[in-house]
């Protein structure tokens, strides 16, 4: 088995603006090349012929020059266990790690930068950096766009701007998106009246893992819907500004709390860490609730002596496919939640 379990990402990180409520931001660009249907209309031998295209421009030097050193990883030469790593890192998409069709991602070393090579569309760009670093993530996404152009034909009409296999990506084909942990308006029942209100904005909520999951863990990922008719600075522009309104809502949330109801709030964070420190079996979804109460701790200085980062980490490293990849087999759902436990126990400094 491929180490794909062995080192974070980039992302994981835990440091930089907002980072106490802003989890990670992300900026995806949505490139075909002239000439070729789209993927789900290609035949393996168009699509081998993307990989190969792909694989050819990310090797010149002025690509690695701004990606660094990347790698192309063939899905097909991967495990489902692997792949379920990938999506579960957000380096990949559940639907690219389906096991049909002819695909391919590139990664440089920190995971920073994920080239989906045949999802949805022939090329899928993604960077991802943690806190709120939209406007990094997006300097570094162009400047590697520009350089991959370089070598590959975009499809590109002079009126619609960039082709894309769905409608709503033609244009700019940027979606930007920021991760985002809402507890305070959770708890406090907020979050549903005012992520609600985003779609008047042409904002889109979904859980962690993007379209169609849930916010587990009072995980929340926020991207924007329209691409056709706006450039990319007043996308990014606008996303920002909604973000910071989030985080003065949800610092808002968390400040009552601890005014109205301090003391079960630290009963509440302090049950999470001791039941995390000290269990011997727990299940996922147990475990990111139970997680995400630390890190609200944390954040608000109830708890001390935890890393952050830690939490950050564990959040990923609980989930199925990742903890195998950790323990280096596959194993079954009790076996799982004996392991994951026992994680967590070794990283929060708990009882063996």
């Amino acid at each position: 088995m491929r180490n794909l379990a062995g080192t974070p990402s980039k992302w994981m990180e835990g440091s930089g603006p907002y980072a106490d409520i802003v989890v990670a931001s992300r900026i995806r660009l949505a490139r075909n090349l002239r000439g070729l249907p789209f993927p789900p209309r290609m035949g393996r031998r168009e699509a081998q012929e993307v990989v190969e295209r792909v694989a050819a421009a990310v090797g010149h030097p002025e690509v690695q020059a701004v990606g660094g050193r990347l790698r192309l990883l063939r899905l097909g030469e991967l495990s489902p266990l692997e792949r379920q790593i990938l999506v579960e890192k957000h380096l990949i998409s559940p639907q690219h790690a389906e096991p049909d069709g002819y695909k391919a991602v590139v990664l440089n070393a920190e995971e920073s930068i994920s080239l989906m090579v045949n999802e949805e569309d022939h090329l899928r760009l993604q960077v991802l950096l943690p806190a709120l670093q939209l406007h990094e993530s997006w300097r570094l996404a162009t400047a590697l766009d520009d350089a991959l152009e370089a070598h590959l034909d975009f499809a590109f009409d002079e009126e619609r701007g960039y082709l894309t296999a769905c409608p709503t990506n033609v244009g700019t084909g940027l979606r930007a998106s920021v991760m985002l942990h809402l507890p305070g308006l959770v708890i406090s029942k907020q979050a549903r009246r005012v992520l609600t209100a985003l779609s008047h904005v042409s904002l889109a909520v979904r859980g962690m893992y993007g379209e169609g999951t849930e916010a587990a863990g009072n995980l929340f990922q926020i991207s924007n819907q329209v691409t056709l008719g706006r450039s990319e600075e007043e996308i990014i522009a606008n996303l920002v500004a909604v973000t910071k309104q989030l985080i003065d809502e949800e610092k808002a949330a968390r400040e009552a709390l601890v005014k109205e109801a301090g003391a079960q709030l630290e009963d509440r964070v302090g049950r999470a860490l001791g039941i995390l420190s000290h269990a011997k079996v727990i299940s996922s979804q147990e475990a990111l609730s139970l997680l995400s109460d630390v890190r609200l701790g944390l954040d608000l200085r109830l708890l001390k002596g935890v890393d952050p980062r830690v939490i950050t980490e564990l959040m990923v490293g609980i989930q199925p496919a990742y903890l195998q990849g950790l323990v280096g087999r596959e194993m079954g759902p009790q076996e799982r939640d004996r392991e994951r436990a026992a994680l967590i126990r070794r990283r929060l400094g708990g009882t063996n």
